[in-house]
C-alpha cells in the first residue's frame, strides 16, 4: 500500500525510524541500511557496490558543503581505484575526490545523508 508521498508503508516507517533529532541516527538503524544494501553481497568488493548503489539512488546531489574553510560543490559520488566512495568536489575550475569518509555534511544535510552515515559505519567496521 502507497502513502500520499509514493513510498509505501514499510519504506515511510522506515524513513521516520531513521530521522532523529540533532541529525543523528540510531546505530541500529544504520545497521538495518547496510544489510539492506548488502544483503546479496559476497565480498568486500560487492558490498562496496551495493552501498554505492544505495548512495547513488538516495543521496541528493549537487550539494554545497565546506572544505578548508571553502565552499565546495558535491556534484556525484564516484569510486576510486582503492575501492572507496569518493565525493566528486567542485570550487571554480577544479575538481578533487574526498573520501566519504572524510566529507564534512553541511546544515542542512542533503536529502539520502543517511546513507553516507550508513557507508561510514561499515567502512570503519571493515
Amino acid at each position: 500500500m502507497k502513502t500520499p508521498k509514493g513510498k509505501t508503508k514499510r519504506q515511510e516507517m522506515k524513513t521516520r525510524r531513521r530521522e532523529k533529532r540533532g541529525g543523528s541516527i540510531n546505530p541500529v538503524c544504520l545497521d538495518e541500511m547496510i544489510e539492506e544494501a548488502t544483503v546479496d553481497c559476497y565480498n568486500e568488493y560487492e558490498q562496496t557496490s551495493g552501498l554505492f548503489t544505495m548512495l547513488e539512488d538516495n543521496l541528493a546531489v549537487p550539494f554545497a558543503t565546506t572544505l578548508l574553510g571553502m565552499e565546495v560543490l558535491v556534484e556525484r559520488v564516484d569510486q576510486n581505484d582503492a575501492g572507496e566512495i569518493v565525493a566528486v568536489c567542485q570550487r571554480g575550475n577544479e575538481r578533487q575526490h574526498i573520501p566519504l569518509v572524510d566529507l564534512p555534511l553541511p546544515e542542512p544535510k542533503p536529502k539520502g545523508w543517511e546513507w553516507i552515515e550508513a557507508y561510514r559505519r561499515w567502512a570503519r567496521g571493515r
